[in-house]
C-alpha cells in the first residue's frame, strides 16, 4: 500500500462479495463450494482490514432478495453461515473484532437466530473494528423500517413531525449509530448497489472489479484502497475548495 493510502484509509468499508456461484461454475462445481471458498476470502479481508486501521466494515451476506434462490442453494447458505459463526467467532473475538447483524432475523431458524445473538454477545465490547453482517438485508426494508420506528415515536409523543431531519432518520436505519461508507466495493463484474445500504451510500467512493469473490485476493484489496486514497472527496463543493482546506 502505498504511503498516500495509508493516510487516506477510510473509516468504513462496505463490499458486496459477488461472483461466488459464477467461480464455482467455471470449475464445473456445485455453487455452495463457491460460497464455501468466499468464506475463506471474507475471513482474510477481514483481518486485513482490521490491520490496516478501517473501523467500520459492512458485508452484504445474504439479502432480502436471495431467498428468490432455488430451495438447495438457500439451505446451503444457511448451513454455511451456522457453521461460519461457530468457527470464526472466538477468532474474531480474540483479535478484538465486533460482529454485528443488520437485516431481518426473524425468518432465520431459531438456531440460527441463537447463534446470531451469542455471537453479538461475546463480541459486544471489542473496539478494533466494527464488522456489520447485513444478512435477510434490503435498503428499501431499512428505510421503511426507520420510517415505521419514528412514525411509531410520532404516535407516542416521543417525537414531532417537525423535528425529523436527515440526521434523525439517519440515526433510525440499521447502521444508524455508524458513520456512513466512506467506500463501496463490489466484486464480480456487476455494477450496481441491487439494494444495498440504499440511503448510506449517499457520498461513498464506488470501486468495481471484475475479480470474482473468491479471487479476490489481499492485493486487490491494498489497489482498492490506493485507489480510493486518489479519490478527492468534495461533498458539493469545488476541487479546488477542498485543496484549499488541506
Amino acid at each position: 500500500m502505498t504511503s498516500q493510502a495509508q493516510v487516506s484509509i477510510p473509516s468504513h468499508v462496505c463490499i458486496i462479495m459477488d461472483g461466488n456461484g459464477r467461480w464455482a461454475k467455471k470449475r464445473l462445481m456445485p455453487r455452495s463450494f463457491g460460497h464455501r471458498k468466499g468464506v475463506e476470502t471474507t475471513r482474510r479481508i477481514v483481518e486485513l482490514c482490521a490491520h490496516a486501521g478501517i473501523k467500520h466494515l459492512t458485508l452484504f451476506a445474504f439479502s432480502s432478495e436471495n431467498w428468490n434462490r432455488p430451495d438447495e442453494e438457500v439451505n446451503s447458505l444457511m448451513e454455511l453461515f451456522m457453521q461460519a459463526l461457530q468457527k470464526y467467532t472466538g477468532e474474531l473475538h480474540e483479535k478484538g473484532i465486533r460482529i454485528r447483524f443488520i437485516g431481518n432475523s426473524a425468518l432465520f431458524s431459531d438456531s440460527l437466530q441463537q447463534q446470531i445473538d451469542a455471537t453479538e454477545r461475546k463480541t459486544f465490547n471489542n473496539s478494533t473494528m466494527t464488522l456489520n453482517i447485513a444478512a435477510n438485508y434490503g435498503g428499501r426494508w431499512d428505510i421503511a423500517n426507520a420510517a415505521r420506528v419514528l412514525a411509531r415515536r410520532v404516535q407516542d409523543c416521543e417525537l414531532a413531525p417537525a423535528d425529523i431531519d436527515e440526521r434523525i432518520f439517519s440515526q433510525a436505519l440499521a447502521l444508524g449509530d455508524s458513520p456512513d461508507p466512506d467506500f463501496f466495493i463490489r466484486t464480480g463484474g456487476e455494477q450496481r448497489i441491487s439494494n444495498f445500504l440504499l440511503w448510506q451510500l449517499a457520498y461513498a467512493e464506488f470501486y468495481f472489479t471484475d475479480r470474482l469473490w473468491p479471487d479476490f485476493d489481499d492485493a486487490d484489496m491494498r489497489t482498492a484502497l490506493d485507489e480510493y486514497a486518489r479519490r478527492q472527496r468534495r461533498y458539493g463543493k469545488t476541487g479546488e475548495q477542498i485543496e484549499a482546506s488541506s
